[in-house]
Order: C-alpha cells, then sequence, then structure tokens
C-alpha cells in the first residue's frame, strides 16, 4: 500500500468529519454513506443536464430518480425476503396482504387499491387463485362481479410470511431516525394521495 493512498484516505476522512454525515461518534457505515453520497454527488442526473446544458426541473429529476431506484431495491428485498414464499414474491404478497385487511374486496377495488392497471391485476389475482391463496365468491350485489377472500392457505402463508415483511419494511426504512421517518411519511401520503387522484381519472 502506498503512502499517497494513505494520505488521499486521511483527506478524504477529513472531509467527512466536517460534513453533516459525521456524528459525534462517527462509524465505519457512516463514513461509507458519505463515500456513496459523494459519488452519486458527482455523477448524478442534475450535473449531466448542468454539464451538457440540458433545461430541466433539476430537483424534480432528482426526486423522480431517487423514488425509481427505492422502488427497486424494495423489490429486490421482497424477492430475496420471501424467497420461502415464492407465490408472493413478487406484487402477489401486497395483494395477499390487502385482502387479510379488507376482506369481500371486488377485483376491482382490489387493483385499484394497489395501483395497478386491470390486466396486470388480473393476472396476479388468477395467480392467487391458481395457487389457492384466495378464493373467488359470488357478489350478491352485483351478477358480474366476484368478492375475494383468503383460503387456509392464505391465511397460513400471511401468518407466516408477516414478521419476514415486517423486517423488510424495517431495512426499507434504513437508518433514518424516527423523526425522519414520520417526516419522510407524511411527504409520501401527500405525494401519493396526488398520484391516486390522477391514477383514479385516467386509469
Amino acid at each position: 500500500m502506498s503512502t499517497d493512498f494513505i494520505i488521499n484516505v486521511l483527506r478524504e476522512i477529513q472531509k467527512f468529519e466536517s460534513s453533516s454525515f459525521a456524528k459525534n461518534n462517527p462509524e465505519i457505515d457512516d463514513f461509507r454513506c458519505w463515500l456513496n453520497y459523494e459519488k452519486y454527488r458527482k455523477e448524478s442526473p442534475t450535473k449531466l443536464m448542468l454539464e451538457n446544458n440540458f433545461d430541466g426541473n433539476f430537483l424534480e429529476n432528482e426526486i423522480c430518480k431517487q423514488i425509481i431506484l427505492i422502488s427497486r431495491y424494495a423489490r429486490i428485498a421482497v424477492r430475496k425476503g420471501l424467497h420461502e414464499f415464492p407465490e408472493l414474491a413478487n406484487e402477489e404478497f401486497t395483494y395477499l396482504y390487502r385482502i387479510k385487511d379488507e376482506p369481500g374486496l371486488s377485483k376491482m377495488a382490489l387493483i385499484e387499491r394497489n395501483g395497478h392497471e386491470k390486466a396486470t391485476g388480473m393476472h396476479i389475482i388468477r395467480r392467487l387463485v391458481e395457487y389457492n391463496l384466495i378464493s373467488e365468491e359470488d357478489d350478491g350485489n352485483d351478477k358480474r362481479s366476484k368478492l375475494l377472500n383468503l383460503t387456509n392457505k392464505g391465511r397460513s402463508y400471511f401468518d407466516n410470511s408477516f414478521p419476514i415483511v415486517n423486517g423488510i419494511s424495517t431495512f426499507m426504512s434504513g437508518d433514518l431516525s424516527t423523526e425522519e421517518k414520520k417526516i419522510l411519511l407524511q411527504v409520501l401520503v401527500k405525494l401519493n394521495t396526488f398520484h391516486y387522484t390522477f391514477y383514479q381519472k385516467n386509469r
């Protein structure tokens, strides 16, 4: 290991210590997060747009990128976390959990709750029926509609997978403080409400 390398590391540590990432007793993970942030900042879409004189909404582009990335990370975490429940490892678990929370939903109501297009939602519901995790019953008020409920197998899957999903939720919240989580939740609910209204009008 060269002396220049050690000197460069010490310089980076000095920069880190003067940043907002450094706490009273910073740990290696804090330093790693700072390094990742600096790497992202130097290669972010905003930097790319500025360098190429593109006209755009920098702040909004950054928000959109972060939302997309977190969504991808969440998919990976769910798929790995639920590897013992392959029937739930994609979007299926959100449908199963919604029916547990609201038994007797119609197919379209369930699809709307999950913000999917009809074709995608119907495909997911069909798979859950084939897996014998949910059952279909005639709607006494609408002959064209089917009401959905969990089967005994579906309830067992929910009970056994809930601790795992709860752990994934904790993991996805990262190292945010309780106050930061509350602020993030408030912002996300506001943003989700806006898009749900748009979804309802344009689906």
